[in-house]
């Protein structure tokens, strides 16, 4: 309804009323869905499963799996059949690519092309700016996550197939290559990957793996156009990521390594190399790749306290892995250290990081930490487990990295359901659901500056 003066009256009129648009943020969780719910209706039919699932088991895995979060209600290997694990594979694939790039890669397959709006959605999914060529992005990311694939099933290979036969090694080359580059997490042997703690062959190649896909699509992107230039000429989000990536990982393999070189359960029982192995395993590993090499669970409570920071911390923005991401840390670190400072800007490398930014890294904070805070509090109520349990295994599901230190296993059925929501939060990201509970509405209006007493 609209109005038009008539001889100095206002009278109303009819419009067209169109159906009210979906937002972004309502589409990509749609789209999310609508690939879950088929999922886990699958996982519950007895030719993917050797036992059957319930609905909340089978839900909670394929969450597990499109979130790239590697948390498991049952065991893996044991209790899903061939095609279970081959469903889960493909769950994990999409998880890592998400759901906009291969609803990209479908098209341009059947050669139908992306609407405006599709281009948009994807191009704001993958990080990139409004005048990059979609299809050519889309085409290259196929093509590197294929190389890192078929690399990691080369070097897994070399393992499993002397030890288990071409079938059954190639095979687990197969799932443990997807499953570590898409930062997922999922093995399919019962005790993750504890077995191999100190054989560099599948500790370096799995970790490898799970790195090069929690950098992100869009600062292998900038690398590829820009490292014959040099350093200089990369995005300030890929210098970032390329500076902040190493410093992480060598922090917590020292922290890591300092605090459990000793400890009988964990580290103490290799030898020098082994346990450095072991700690960089899990340093890399808790920002968000979600294998394990020692048992979590024996990790002494200041080691655990490490590894959530780190989990929390997470990789690369429109990467295969979750947390808050490294960018959004630094960004955050960066605005504190200016207002410590007394400083107007935000300044890196000669380059000021805009006000929205920096509102937006701090906006992702607050929100991920009153998730987190949600999701504590009724977890507390359904379970009976310690405080640093619930905790480690909310961040560890908030985070999409996968670590357990053994709560999932013995979670209830309400249990299950809020560790779901809190996966598919922490996959689709906190300000996903922020936009689509509160619709952004612009307005032109500037009412005067006031102060207010903080601190």
């Amino acid at each position: 309804m609209s109005f038009i003066p008539n001889r100095g009256m206002y009278v109303p009129i009819k419009t067209d009323n169109h159906k009210k648009r979906w937002s972004e943020p309502q589409i990509i969780i749609f789209s999310f869905l609508a690939i879950l719910i088929p999922a886990a209706i699958l996982l519950t039919l007895p030719a993917f499963s050797v036992s059957g699932l319930s609905f909340a088991d089978a839900l909670f895995t394929a969450t597990s799996a499109i979130s790239v979060t590697g948390l498991g209600v049952v065991d893996t290997g044991s209790h899903f059949s061939t095609s279970g694990k081959v469903l889960l594979m493909l769950l994990m694939q999409i998880g890592g690519l998400g759901q906009m790039t291969l609803s990209a890669v479908l098209l341009y397959m059947f050669g139908l092309r992306l609407s405006l709006r599709q281009q948009a959605l994807t191009k704001e999914q993958l990080g990139q700016d409004k005048f990059t060529n979609i299809r050519r992005l889309v085409k290259h990311i196929i093509i590197f996550v294929l190389i890192c694939e078929l690399i990691g099933i080369f070097f897994l290979s070399l393992r499993w197939v002397p030890q288990m036969g071409w079938e059954q090694g190639l095979f687990f080359a197969v799932f443990h290559s997807i499953s570590a580059f898409n930062n997922a997490g999922f093995s399919l042997f019962s005790d993750g990957l504890t077995r191999y703690v100190d054989d560099p062959l599948v500790i370096i190649t799995i970790s490898s793996l799970f790195i090069l896909g929690g950098l992100g699509f869009t600062v292998i992107s900038d690398i590829k156009r820009n490292a014959h230039r040099g350093f200089h000429f990369l995005s300030l989000h890929s210098k970032i990521m390329i500076i902040a990536t190493p410093i992480l990982l060598f922090a917590g393999t020292v922290i890591i390594w300092l605090l459990e070189h000793h400890n009988s359960h964990t580290l103490g029982p290799l030898n020098e190399s082994g346990q450095w192995l072991a700690a960089f395993f899990q340093s890399a590993t808790a920002r968000t790749a979600g294998f394990n090499s020692v048992d979590i669970g024996k990790f002494t409570e200041p080691t655990m306290l490490v590894m959530m920071l780190l989990m929390l911390i997470g990789a690369g923005s429109t990467s295969t892995g979750g947390g808050i991401k490294v960018s959004t840390f630094v960004v955050a670190i960066l605005a504190t250290w200016s207002f410590l400072k007394q400083r107007d800007r935000v300044v890196l490398f000669k380059r000021t990081i805009s006000n929205q930014t920096v509102t937006k890294s701090l906006a992702i904070i607050v929100v991920s930490g009153i998730v987190l805070t949600i999701a504590m509090f009724a977890l507390m109520i359904t379970e009976k487990a310690p405080f640093y349990e619930v905790m480690f295994e909310t961040i560890s599901a908030f985070a999409t990295v996968g670590v357990t230190a053994g709560l999932t296993a013995t979670l209830s059925e309400p249990g299950k359901y809020i560790m779901i929501v809190v996966m598919i939060i922490g996959r689709l990201g906190p300000l996903t659901l922020a936009y689509m509970l509160a619709r952004p509405k612009p307005t032109l209006l500037r009412y005067p500056e006031d102060n207010v007493a903080a601190g």
